[in-house]
């Protein structure tokens, strides 16, 4: 029987993807280094603070993120748990439907504002069309999430960042897949060398090879297409009922791309 190993697009084995709170206007400086190098982020964003000083205008946000992904963080950032589970539900729907009308595709991501999480809110997302959410803290390792409502991140840009850097680039081994997750937020880069660290971060991991960069939400499109390919009883095709093409390695052969919608021996 076969051996078939899922891959990310283009038969890649590891995955970068950054992850960005708040809005604030130093969102453009991120943005033009990400777009320098090749990173992709996902930016959650306030709808209810967008204009002010502080904040990115709505007219610029379609624009300013395009090629990256905009995802909820509640209307006014409020510590949800904390608040009835109704105005919760309204906080996230708000959000969702203010940034969709700016950027014109549906919003599907979400973070936690003050990391503010209970079992009740992680257990109403769905229902509010939310496909993930992240959690605040570090976890020092590159696997996917087991859990998608608590998504905790490999590391905030403030913790081991260039050496848990160094050693996802030193990954091999293509029997697994690896995730390396950054989140923090953009004013941040202003207090010491903040900026010069993300700028030789970036650097450092752009225009690998061996990686893919994904949004958050792209990461989780591509986690649900695997789960719904259909494979023979003997591993010897697959049918890929996705709108998008899937990629796999067989018998540690060279990856392979199964077409949307097509049927691929193997």
């Amino acid at each position: 029987m076969n051996k078939v190993y899922c891959c990310f697009p283009g038969g890649k084995h590891k995955a970068l993807t950054m992850s960005y709170d708040d809005g604030r206007t130093q969102d453009r400086r991120l943005v033009a280094l990400f777009n320098q190098y090749g990173i992709k982020g996902t930016f959650h964003l306030n709808s209810g603070f967008l204009g002010d000083e502080r904040h990115v205008r709505p007219d610029e946000v379609r624009t300013l993120y395009a090629g990256h992904e905009v995802a909820c963080h509640t209307v006014s950032h409020p510590t949800i748990a904390r608040c009835p589970l109704p105005s919760v539900t309204g906080e996230v729907l708000s959000d969702r439907q203010a940034l969709e009308a700016l950027v014109g595709y549906p919003v599907r991501g979400m973070s936690y504002p003050n990391g503010s999480v209970s079992a009740d809110i992680e257990a109403m997302l769905p229902a509010c069309g939310i496909r993930y959410s992240r959690v605040v803290g570090n976890s020092d390792g590159f696997g996917l999430p087991e859990n998608p409502w608590r998504w905790q991140a490999t590391c905030h840009h403030g913790h081991r960042l260039m050496e848990l850097g160094e050693q996802f680039r030193a990954l091999y081994k293509r029997q697994y897949l690896y995730l390396m997750y950054v989140w923090g937020h953009s004013y941040e880069f202003d207090e010491g060398d903040g900026w010069a660290l993300i700028e030789g971060f970036c650097r450092a991991m752009g225009g690998r090879e061996d990686t893919w960069y994904c949004t958050n939400i792209a990461l989780m499109d591509c986690l649900d297409d695997f789960r719904r390919l259909c494979f023979a009883a003997d591993n010897s095709f697959v049918y890929n009922p996705n709108a998008r093409d899937c990629w796999l390695r067989v018998n540690d052969g060279e990856p392979v791309c199964v077409a949307a919608g097509e049927t691929l021996r193997l």
